[in-house]
């Protein structure tokens, strides 16, 4: 996989080593992006306004979907402290590192964690058709070696190896390891239920093995690295690369969370032909979404732009 390396005069730019670093091994950090301090006294505050769903942009399908993860997508287009959140400067230059000057964000997901949740299954995305089985993310023609998505995953809370902190495999961004264009049968009822190599492993009601080219292939475990981070640390990564995340071992009171802003450039067509996104054992209209500009320019015009959150706050921006 190969991009177009772009650095900046911007503060927090990558460096040469850095940019190496990350596409050697598809992933960079842990690094701080707020204070763990400032992060538990921005989410305990926050938290309690993001239970009224009321200005949410997916309004019943989500809200029908339950505990499915589809219910988590997108709060920063209703809440200012997202929407600064997934715009914040020590993201967006680090990203564009990468990506080049005109980034979008596409997407935002949270990823709780209780105690006695089961891990999440080894699994990539290119075009994030394995759960819908439509692509959500289309690079433009010619572009063959090149897919994915650029995933900042902040740690709001602690995410250690009792908890269920990420785990990756370094490297393996480079080659895809499932079909996407397969489907996967949804069964809530396998939830916290399969144990997989020994580890209480699922993804959200589906089975992501069914997506595997080689049904005889596994992951090679003994190469992963788990990622312990401090509420605050975030960690940039392909979504292509092999990730997974632990099991909560911890006791009732520590939950893990974590908020996931995923970035492309502004070539990529973000739900192309889609008006409603179903997946998780939920619908949701995307009459009311659109994409946050989050750096340079849209010389396209491909996806509909959200210029501010519902609750009429403007999105911060790097021109």
């Amino acid at each position: 996989m190969t991009t177009e390396n772009i650095t900046t005069n911007r503060e927090f730019a990558l460096s040469e080593q850095e940019l190496a670093q990350f596409h050697a091994r598809g992933f960079l950090g842990p690094f701080k992006v707020y204070e763990p301090e400032e992060m538990e006294r921005i989410w305990r505050k926050e938290r309690i306004r993001l239970m009224d769903r009321e200005k949410a942009v997916y309004q019943d399908g989500a809200a029908e979907s339950g505990n499915t993860n589809i219910s988590n997508y997108d709060r920063h287009l209703d809440s200012r402290v997202l929407a600064d959140h997934v715009t914040e400067p020590g993201i967006v230059d680090r990203v564009s590192s990468v990506l080049g000057p005109d980034v979008l964000c596409w997407r935002s997901e949270f990823f709780p964690k209780y105690a006695g949740d089961e891990g999440t299954d080894w699994h990539q995305a290119d075009t994030f058709a394995n759960a819908s089985g439509k692509p959500q993310i289309l690079w433009p023609e010619g572009i063959e070696d090149f897919g994915g998505t650029i995933t900042v995953w902040t740690a709001f809370t602690e995410a250690d190896e009792e908890t269920g902190c990420l785990q990756f495999i370094p490297g393996t961004h480079q080659t895809m390891y499932y079909d996407e264009t397969k489907r996967m049968h949804y069964d809530p009822d396998t939830i916290n239920r399969s144990v997989k190599d020994g580890v209480r492993r699922g993804f959200f009601g589906y089975d992501y093995r069914q997506l595997q080219k080689d049904p005889d292939w596994k992951p090679d475990e003994d190469q992963a690295v788990s990622l312990v981070m401090r509420p605050g640390e975030a960690i940039m990564f392909w979504s292509t690369l092999m990730h997974a995340s632990r099991p909560h071992l911890g006791n009732t009171d520590n939950m893990r969370l974590g908020f996931a802003g995923r970035y492309v450039p502004t070539s990529v067509r973000v739900y192309p032909d889609t008006e409603i996104l179903e997946e998780y054992g939920g619908s949701v209209s995307l009459d009311r979404y659109g994409s946050v500009l989050v750096s340079g320019r849209d010389r396209y015009g491909h996806n509909p732009l959200a210029t501010e959150t519902t609750r009429g706050h403007p999105f911060r921006h790097r021109p």
